[in-house]
């Protein structure tokens, strides 16, 4: 699996991955927080195509490019809901500059219309299942000429990997390890973060007390204000406010170290999860933690970080303030920088407000 790097190839610009939304609701009642430590699974590679599931069991698989070949025109992912239903649903992505879209899936010498940008539900079951016996899938235009062509090298494995982590295998719903079980398990349910609601106006830290965020996040020196790295001040309720400082930056990643201003008082901001690129070990010793290309919107603190300037790999993140600390809600990943933009969901939690 590549590794993530911050130095990579020049940069580009870069599409976003897959939108994260808030998933918050309000409730009148008192609510409950799971008080679960974040797990975000880890993504595995077979082959062609690399597959995650997340803890509320909801798996996808995402087509890769050829190692050291040219980038796809066009990449797939399949995302299987779990429990008996088990819907699937088929997305098409393209990191070119296509001259047109995919009109029809071609596999196993059937052929499939493509709504939108992808299928769903039984057409796209039975892509699935006729992915795991064929060498290849064509994407095709409406003229019918063929735009891509994708290995299905690792597919049928992939789709074995789903099975098992959705305790389907050997049952009816099995798309490849089928058998005579009738049940499949539930879907587990999400954790749940009791977060706070927005609201209020966002302090402003002394000149002093930049100064000590400087220092003690150990910015680089050309990251001043003066340069045109603006730090950004975003209230959290309850008196609190949000302090994004840029800390340091690579080609096409800025690093934002997090701080807290309360009652006057700038403190380092606590994250449940490792954040940005690093990992646990680093997280642990660093004296401030931090996010890339930070954001913050709809309540929640946002990190995207690109291992390359296509975009077409990286991890990208959202937290919650619970009021003490941020609460990672949702990570999304692709460790594979073979052209495919459809970032892996390997975590998620319900927000809800306070």
């Amino acid at each position: 699996m590549a590794a993530l790097l911050l130095a990579a190839c020049s940069a580009q610009p870069a599409p976003q991955p897959s939108p994260i939304p808030s998933r918050s609701v309000t409730s009148a009642a008192a609510p409950r927080d799971s008080g679960v430590r974040p797990a975000p699974a880890e993504p595995k590679t077979f082959g062609d195509w690399t597959v995650a599931c997340d803890n509320g069991l909801r798996c996808s698989m995402a087509s890769l490019g050829p190692e050291g070949g040219d980038f796809p025109t066009w990449t797939m992912a399949l995302t299987r809901d779990p429990g008996a239903a088990g819907r699937y649903d088929i997305a098409l992505d393209s990191l070119g500059d296509d001259k047109g879209a995919p009109a029809a899936i071609v596999v196993a010498g059937r052929r499939f219309v493509v709504a939108g940008d992808g299928l769903a539900g039984a057409a796209a079951a039975t892509i699935a299942g006729a992915m795991a016996n064929a060498p290849a899938l064509t994407l095709r235009d409406a003229a019918g000429v063929a735009l891509a062509t994708l290995s299905l090298k690792g597919a049928s494995a992939a789709l074995r990997f789903i099975d098992a982590a959705q305790g389907r295998a050997g049952s009816v719903t099995a798309t490849v390890a089928r058998g005579p079980a009738a049940t499949v398990p539930p879907a587990p349910a999400l954790p749940t973060v009791v977060a706070t609601t927005p609201g209020g106006t966002a302090a402003t830290p002394s000149v002093m007390q930049w100064v000590d965020m400087r220092r003690i996040a150990q910015c680089e020196d050309r990251m001043s204000q003066s340069d045109g790295w603006k730090p950004r001040l975003h209230a959290l309720g309850d008196g609190a406010t949000l302090i994004l400082l840029p800390c340091s930056a690579g080609a096409y990643n800025e690093i934002d170290a997090l701080f807290v201003l309360r009652d006057g008082k700038v403190t380092p901001a606590q994250v449940d999860a490792p954040s940005g690129f690093a990992p646990d070990a680093e997280e642990a010793t660093a004296p401030v933690r931090s996010v890339i290309n930070g954001s913050f919107d709809g309540g929640l603190l946002g990190s995207y970080g690109k291992a390359r300037g296509l975009g077409d790999c990286g991890i990208a993140q959202s937290f919650a303030w619970d009021g003490t600390r941020f609460r990672l809600t949702e990570q999304n990943v692709m460790s594979e920088c073979r052209g495919n933009p459809h970032y892996l969901t390997v975590w998620r939690a319900k927000v809800v407000r306070r």
